[in-house]
C-alpha cells in the first residue's frame, strides 16, 4: 500500500498505523495513567495477594486526584506502581502518554527522576542536611545551580528566611513545604503524595493542600492517597480503592473504552522492584499499606 492509501485508510480506522489491529488507541493527553492494570504479590501459606485487579486509572496534566479507601486495600501499591518503583504483574503503564510498562532498570530509574515528584507522610528528609542541601540532593543540575533553584523553590513557599535550617529547627508544616521543594526540584510532571497531610494540624495541613493547587495550576498531574477528609475537599476527583478495586478512576468517572483503555498485556511474572538498586536507595520506596 503507498503512504498517501495508508494515510487516508488511518484517517478512517483507528487500528492503522501504530496500534496494532484489535488493540483499542491509548489517549496521550494523561500525565499518569494505568490500564488494566493487576498487581499480584506471593502469599505465604495460599494463592497470591491482589493487591491491584483490573485497575483502570488516569490523571490530566493540572488535575488533583485524592485516593480514598481502607489501610490495606492496595493505596501504596498504587503510588509504587506510578511512581515506576513497582511493576504489575499484567497491564500497561503510561508517564507523559508513552507506555512505560516495560523499561529496563536504568530507563526507569531515570524516568522516575526526570518526570516523577514523592511526597510523604514522615517528610523522608536527611537530618545532618540543611533545608535548601535536602531540597538540592536529588536534582540533575549542577551544584551551584541546584542551590539556586532550591532556594528559589524555598522563598517560593515562604521558607526563605529557613534555608540553613536543619529538620530538627522546622515544624511540620515547614518540613513537609520542605519536602514538597525537593519533590519538584526536577520540574516533574507528575506529583505523588502518600498521607501528605497525616501529621499536621488541619490549619497546617490547608496551607500545605494550597501548595498542591498551586503545583496543580502549572500543570502539574497530582495523586495523593489519603484517610483525611480534607484532601477530598481540595481534590478535583476522588477516585476510591477497595480491596484492589477502583472506582471511578477515570476522568468523568467512567469505565475504560476504546478512547480511554487498552487491552491487558499477558502476566510477565512478579515485580522487578527487587532488581532495581536505585529503587532500594530511593526515599520513595518508604513502605505502606497494601
Amino acid at each position: 500500500m503507498s503512504g498517501n492509501a495508508a494515510d487516508d485508510a488511518g484517517a478512517d480506522d483507528p487500528a492503522v498505523g501504530d496500534t496494532p489491529v484489535g488493540d483499542p488507541p491509548v489517549r496521550d493527553d494523561y500525565g499518569v495513567a494505568l490500564r488494566g492494570v493487576v498487581k499480584r504479590y506471593p502469599s505465604g501459606g495460599g494463592g497470591p495477594v491482589v493487591a491491584l485487579d483490573e485497575v483502570d486509572f488516569a490523571v490530566r496534566p493540572g488535575e488533583f486526584v485524592a485516593v480514598v479507601g481502607p489501610s490495606g486495600s492496595g493505596k501504596s501499591t498504587l503510588l509504587n506502581v506510578l511512581g515506576l518503583l513497582d511493576d504489575p504483574t499484567a497491564g500497561r503503564r503510561l508517564l507523559d502518554g508513552t507506555d512505560v510498562t516495560d523499561l529496563s532498570v536504568a530507563e526507569r530509574t531515570r524516568a522516575r527522576k526526570e518526570s516523577i515528584g514523592f511526597v510523604f507522610q514522615d517528610f523522608h528528609l536527611l537530618p545532618t542536611l540543611t533545608a535548601v542541601e535536602n531540597v538540592a540532593m536529588p536534582t540533575a543540575f549542577d551544584p551551584g545551580d541546584a542551590s539556586d533553584r532550591a532556594a528559589d523553590l524555598l522563598s517560593r513557599f515562604g521558607l526563605g528566611d529557613r534555608l540553613d535550617h536543619e529538620p530538627s529547627e522546622l515544624s511540620g508544616g515547614q518540613k513537609q513545604r520542605v519536602a514538597i521543594a525537593r519533590a519538584l526540584i526536577n520540574e516533574p510532571s507528575v506529583l505523588l503524595a502518600d498521607e501528605p497531610t497525616g501529621n499536621l494540624d488541619t490549619e497546617t495541613g490547608e496551607a500545605i493542600l494550597a501548595e498542591f493547587e498551586r503545583v496543580k495550576r502549572e500543570g502539574v498531574a497530582v495523586v495523593a492517597v489519603t484517610h483525611d477528609p480534607l484532601v477530598e475537599e481540595y481534590a478535583d476527583r476522588v477516585v476510591d480503592l477497595t480491596d484492589g478495586e477502583m472506582t471511578g478512576g477515570l476522568p468523568g468517572g467512567g469505565e475504560s473504552d476504546s478512547d480511554d483503555a487498552g487491552a491487558p498485556v499477558p502476566d510477565d511474572g512478579e515485580s522487578a522492584t527487587d532488581d532495581d538498586p536505585a529503587a532500594a536507595d530511593d526515599p520513595a520506596t518508604a513502605g505502606g499499606d497494601r
